[in-house]
């Protein structure tokens, strides 16, 4: 494939400055990890900030930086510091951060903090764009940078586009808070592939899109105007391997070579061989639930009181925005949490929390995972939480326990840890107290599928598995641009146009002429329809229709004063040029008073739908509905519907918000094929919009031009992209 750009806030080196000397240092997170291997192996770019404060380095400084990090492919985005505190603190931290996580008491609506954001994102994607080429692929990383995936799109929409948050997406009636919810999506939409951790996430952004934008989709499939954007669920893994080596030598040193902390951890043991650990590792934030945590754990030696003097929990709070109120008062009540409890039950040779509020080298931590017996995860909100994988690579001797909150994305993969309700401490004290007595071959049975599972899908699978489909997603828009009308297929189109003398043009109206409305009776033609149409009436060589699946009635107040043919209700009537409307099949609506009190029923269920009555059809129509419930309500009606037409031959059909019932043996092929009949028309063209258009592309004569608008898959032989396109397409026909 093309080269590959990665862009994330931060690069994935840091920045070591001694007196004049400045050094890279590999960063080893996930992220880093995964993402090394992807960009080099494209030869692409990594584009992110350095770390630092643009405001303190001096300009050799800078040049200098930049040099090195060029010699590792990446490009810098400086940061001053008041673009840091309010782009990076303020509005991803204390706007998105707090909001995504369902913690909507901490968000800050401070709009000059939105403004930055915006200006640091378009920073991050002009230089983007300053690197990638047409055809290239680039793939934007979390929430700092919701918007950059649509100022690529914009300026280059040849550039495949991916975006990955590494962050929980809130629910609908959570995201909607948000004053500035509507230009986040539509950032967020720039991308062809949309990655999220869990299916729930997917889920929830999906839902915001569709009550937001309205966009149609099927299934993972977003269609807007001009393209198609997936959606998908890739629980992003860890360097098995890595943890399992580390844990391996850590565990095959000499008592010379080991830690202090191992030191330390050895000398617990040998003092009391029976005493158990229990782990705990977070970032201090608000979001991991410590607080609640150490309350679980205060109630498990007061609920389980034979456990005092053998259990000790490790917990290792990482410092995190410090600087910040909320974290400031986080950390207080941590502290005073850990005193109650080690005051409360502390024995002079015995405390019950080990407590560190620092970071720990990546060999300390292996060897924490190594020697704890459980590990205690209960995050209120968590987009993964990897500290529950590290831990089962870690666990070399296959034994093991963890207790994991069913709030954080990784235990939808976890099925053999001991889930639990992060605010239940009852619950999390009978976990504990489960995890501590399991049988060891209990144990090891549950972690010997957890490990295969988590090294099968590791790091490299999770990053490469996200590139395979953005390939795919690029296919699936090819196969659109193959079947658009370009400049060259318009001109033969219009060539073959231009030199016929009979010509029949078969326009749908709702979604090809005109937009849909959640008033279906508010699509009335405009002014700049009336005159495409009258353009091409004056042209004695045309035979316009007009086919719709729209009432006779209405069609005829539109179009009065418009001498035009009108098949209407999918083929059940015709009204020819200058004369009476006629039926083209005989049908009847007998069958009415059986199916009305089924389609009253769901009017009622569903707020916003109503029925519409054609001569030989009844409509359910749902636009105007809330999405969601108005869609398991027509797979619910459909569902009734198909138990019933069987013996009295009709047929369900289902357009854009809509499910028609009416007489079978009706449909717009068989119309159109009847209008042609018999006459020798040289040139002819139909163009649809929804399902009920592809019979019109089936039945009428190959040579038929069959254009179809929008990105669905179809028998058409062409497709355009809007009704704006259809619009234009008929202005141009007979200029060549």
């Amino acid at each position: 494939m093309s080269k590959l750009h990665i862009v994330a806030n931060r690069l994935p080196y840091s920045i070591k400055k001694e007196d004049d000397e400045i050094e890279l240092i590999a960063s080893v997170g996930g992220l880093a990890t995964g993402m090394k291997s992807v960009y080099e192996d494209y030869g692409g770019k990594w584009i992110g900030w350095s770390g630092l404060n643009s405001d303190d380095l001096e300009e050799k400084e800078s040049q200098k930086i930049d040099s090195l990090l060029g010699e590792k492919n990446c490009v810098t985005v400086p940061l001053s510091e008041n673009e840091i505190l309010e782009y990076y603190e303020g509005f991803s931290n204390k706007t998105i951060w707090p909001l995504f996580h369902y913690f909507t008491q901490y968000v800050d609506y401070t709009p000059a903090n939105w403004e930055t954001y915006k200006k640091v994102n378009q920073r991050f994607a002009d230089k983007v764009l300053e690197v990638c080429e047409e055809g290239d692929t680039v793939w934007v990383h979390d929430y700092q940078l919701l918007l950059v995936p649509e100022m690529i799109k914009s300026k280059k929409p040849g550039v495949t586009v991916g975006f990955f948050l590494h962050i929980p997406f809130p629910s609908y009636e959570v995201f909607r808070i948000l004053p500035w919810r509507m230009e986040l999506l539509k950032g967020m939409l720039g991308a062809d592939l949309l990655g999220f951790h869990i299916y729930d996430y997917e889920r929830h952004f999906i839902s915001s899109v569709r009550r937001l934008y309205g966009y149609e989709i099927n299934f993972n499939q977003i269609n807007l105007e001009d393209r198609v954007i997936k959606v998908d669920a890739y629980p992003m893994g860890i360097d098995y391997d890595k943890f399992v080596n580390a844990s391996t030598d850590i565990m095959h040193k000499s008592i010379h070579e080991r830690s202090d902390l191992h030191k330390e951890l050895e000398k617990y043991f040998l003092m009391a061989p029976q005493r158990r650990l229990v782990l705990s590792i977070d970032r201090l934030d608000y979001s991991k639930g410590i607080p609640q945590r150490l309350k679980a754990f205060g109630n498990f030696l007061r609920k389980y009181p034979e456990f005092r003097g053998k259990v000790t929990m490790i917990m290792l709070a990482v410092p995190s925005r410090g600087h910040v109120e909320e974290y400031q008062k986080l950390k207080k009540e941590v502290d005073e949490l850990v005193g109650n409890i080690n005051g409360e039950f502390g024995k002079v040779n015995w405390v019950p929390v080990w407590y560190f509020y620092r970071s720990l080298p990546f060999e300390n931590l292996i060897e924490l995972y190594a020697s704890c017996d459980v590990a205690l995860i209960t995050p209120l909100r968590d987009g993964m939480n990897l500290v529950a994988k590290e831990y089962v690579a870690s666990r070399i001797t296959g034994t093991g326990a963890i207790v994991l909150s069913e709030m954080a994305g990784v235990s939808k993969e976890m099925g053999e840890a001991i889930t639990i309700n992060p605010i239940n401490e009852d619950e999390i004290a009978d976990a504990l107290y489960k995890a501590l007595t399991m049988p060891v071959d209990e144990q090891k049975e549950r972690m010997q599928l957890l490990q295969h599972r988590i090294q099968r899908y590791s790091i490299f699978k999770w990053a490469s598995e996200f590139v395979n489909d953005l390939n795919k997603v690029k296919e699936l828009q090819q196969e659109f641009l193959a079947k658009k009308i370009s400049k060259t297929v318009y001109k033969e189109i219009d060539e073959k146009y231009a030199s016929a003398q009979k010509r029949a043009i078969f326009l749908d109206y709702d979604g090809t002429l005109t937009g849909f409305h959640k008033n279906p009776l508010e699509a009335k033609p405009n002014q700049e329809l009336f005159d495409i149409l009258n353009r091409l009436i004056e042209d004695k060589r045309n035979t316009v229709t007009i086919i719709s699946g729209r009432d006779r009635y209405t069609l005829e107040k539109w179009f009065a004063d418009v001498p035009i043919n009108l098949i209407c209700e999918h083929g059940v009537w015709l009204r020819k040029l200058g004369e009476e409307w006629e039926t083209l099949t005989k049908v009847n609506n007998d069958w009415m008073p059986m199916i009305r009190p089924i389609l009253e029923r769901f009017v009622d269920r569903t707020p916003g739908s109503f029925i519409e009555e054609k001569n030989y059809s009844l409509v359910w129509h749902y636009r105007k509905a809330e999405p969601e419930q108005s869609e398991i309500r027509a797979n619910e009606l459909k569902d009734e519907l198909l138990g019933l037409i069987g013996n009295l031959n009709l047929e369900i059909m289902e357009g854009s918000k809509v499910i028609e019932v009416k007489s079978g043996g009706i449909n717009k092929g068989i119309a159109a094929l009847q209008f042609i009949k018999n006459k020798k028309f040289d040139f002819i063209t139909a163009i649809g919009d929804d399902w009920t258009d592809e019979f019109m592309f089936r039945e009428l004569p190959n040579e038929t031009i069959s254009i179809k608008v929008g990105l669905k898959r179809t028998a058409a032989n062409y497709k355009l992209e809007s009704v704006e396109a259809v619009r234009g397409f008929l202005k141009k026909l007979g200029e060549y």
